[in-house]
């Protein structure tokens, strides 16, 4: 229906629910003449009466109680579809694809999604646990609107920014000769075999950064096992007596048994973990979620 019919279908629901054309026009905050002369040209347009004015007032016929549960029910319909446009409009409603790599769960990931949830309950959420270069692809692809990696990462066709850094700790088996140190230095591990984290494709992340630390500290790390993507992987390969990890800080709260962590006291680079989403204009609810994701403290959690 036109915006004239839909106005038409207003005024005679008002009319039916005052059963007056005087209270009807009060109510609608028009003067009674032209409603009476909207009601009768919705009677011409349908062929029949609708309403007939007696002593009591305004009472519906038996076709207008007919229109009057139609009418109600368009009205709704209506007025629903048009709440529904200014909420997706707002990015209150609708579909997010979110892509992370495992370890942003440890700590990163769960506040997003609790305050995020509080705010946008209405928001569909769809989470794909994926390695950085399938984030990066599937960004691309536009089958997710954002995804969580760790830094460093440069693409032209993403926004990338960083929003939450931690501190790099030595992880050891809990047997090892410093697990009851309070800290440590990395040098003193430089002749341990190491265990070091996938690099994905073109994506150095987490792996880029420890092989610096190692290098800041003198040393390049005798690499027993590379290419491990999975922190638990890597941590229980560590309590296995494997060799010696540096991981961040959050891998932590794993508590797997037969491994240990020590602070790092001679290792500056931390561990930044970031959101990239595509160039150009955002959807309204990727808006909402880039809101909370950017504007939370890097350091927080």
């Amino acid at each position: 229906m036109g915006e004239l019919e839909l106005r038409h279908l207003r005024y005679f629901v008002t009319i039916a629910e005052e059963q007056s054309l005087t209270r009807a026009a009060a109510r609608l905050h028009i003067a009674q003449p032209p409603l009476s002369a909207q009601l009768r040209k919705l009677e011409a347009e349908l062929g029949t009466t609708l309403v007939q004015r007696t002593a009591r007032g305004a009472q519906l016929t038996e076709p207008g109680r007919v229109l009057l549960e139609e009418a109600r029910r368009i009205l709704h319909e209506v007025d629903q579809a048009a709440r529904m446009t200014r909420e997706v409009g707002s990015g209150l409603v609708g579909r997010l694809a979110l892509g992370f790599i495992p370890s942003a769960s440890n700590a990163v990931l769960p506040p997003i999604l609790r305050q995020f949830k509080a705010e946008y309950p209405d928001v569909t959420l769809h989470l794909q646990e994926l390695r950085p270069n399938e984030i990066v692809d599937r960004l691309h692809d536009r089958r997710i609107d954002a995804g969580l990696f760790y830094l460093p990462f440069e693409d032209p066709a993403l926004h990338v920014r960083s929003v939450a850094e931690e501190s790099l700790v030595l992880a050891v088996p809990a047997t090892h000769r410093l697990a009851r140190r309070e800290r440590v230095e990395l040098a003193e591990v430089a002749e341990e075999p190491f265990i070091l984290p996938a690099r994905h494709g073109n994506m150095p992340g987490l792996y880029a950064i420890v092989v610096e630390a190692c290098e800041r500290a003198g040393f390049s790390p005798r690499v027993v096992q590379r290419d491990v993507w999975l922190m638990q992987t890597i941590v229980g390969l560590v309590a296995g007596g494997m060799g010696v990890s540096v991981v961040p800080d959050s891998v932590r709260r794993l508590q797997r048994a037969g491994a240990a962590f020590l602070p790092l006291s001679d290792v500056t680079e931390q561990a930044q973990t970031a959101i990239a989403w595509r160039g150009g204009a955002a959807q309204p609810v990727l808006r909402s979620f880039l809101d909370i994701v950017t504007t939370r403290d890097p350091r927080a959690d």
